[in-house]
């Protein structure tokens, strides 16, 4: 058994006091290294998503708003990859030359009626589930879940061990198998760690309200995606789900997901 399973059986062994305890240390540890590195401050928000990133203090993450977003499936073409390229694009996702890490935020998924051969083509992320089993699975809480609804990974406490990864019943998440160069600022992220979709969280805590996904999909003129606040009844994204009805992909769960469907 390698040393990442085997660490993580023994912190699911340990009670959950204890768990916390040596994850606040390794996070203390690593932080207060890489000031002491560098002498200079973390910005919120660069190194930790816990702390919002670049949102202002007095704006803080509340559950009176809850994120999702809605897509279209008849106005989203097959050939059409606008959104994954914006999302490559967006997070420095790209893989490097000779790189065996190919991390998928958003993928293209093509279903076919097999009695009429009728296909339709559209976008699969995370679904950022009112009940994630990512999160429930996470032995050391490097998944979590906002108050508004963003289901996000902490790389400085995830240990690899890819819980999450069997949990998540959309395959949306990926693993990075390597060092990374050339990261982008917005999104850090770490060779042995997980990552997936974090509906551009940056861009939503600097006040844009959008995703690059949804950005460019209005750009390439289909207008398929529509990111916004399920809680408000007057949003873009409710008035959809209340006049034309919205389907969550495998709602038997009972997930409860932020990402809704049209068409399908």
């Amino acid at each position: 058994m390698n040393k990442v399973v085997t660490k993580a059986y023994q912190l699911l062994r340990q009670p959950k006091a204890k768990v916390e305890q040596e994850i606040d240390q390794s996070k203390r540890s690593f932080v207060g290294g890489l000031v002491g590195a560098s002498g200079l401050a973390i910005a919120p928000g660069v190194m930790l998503y816990e702390t919002a990133s670049a949102k202002p203090a007095d704006q803080p993450v509340t559950n009176a708003v809850r994120w999702g977003m809605l897509v279209n499936v008849n106005q989203c073409t097959e050939d059409c990859n606008a959104c994954v390229t914006a999302c490559n694009d967006e997070h420095g996702l790209w893989p490097e030359e000779g790189s065996t890490t190919d991390s998928q935020w958003i993928r293209k998924l093509t279903v076919k009626d097999p009695t009429t051969n009728h296909s339709k083509s559209f976008p699969v992320m995370c679904q950022h589930c009112e009940h994630p089993p990512c999160v429930d699975v996470c032995p050391t809480r490097a998944s979590f879940k906002r108050e508004d609804g963003i289901v996000l990974v902490n790389m400085h406490t995830c240990i690899g061990c890819r819980y999450c990864m069997m949990a998540c019943p959309y395959k949306a998440r990926s693993f990075v198998h390597e060092v990374l160069e050339n990261q982008l600022p917005s999104t850090p992220r770490g060779k042995g760690c997980v990552d997936s979709c974090n509906m551009c969280v940056h861009k939503v805590d600097a006040g844009e309200n959008t995703t690059a996904c949804a950005e460019a999909c209005a750009t390439d003129g289909h207008q398929a995606i529509v990111f916004g606040d399920l809680n408000d009844p007057e949003s873009e994204i409710s008035k959809s789900l209340r006049d034309f009805g919205g389907t969550q992909i495998r709602a038997d769960l009972g997930l409860n997901t932020g990402v809704r469907y049209q068409g399908i």
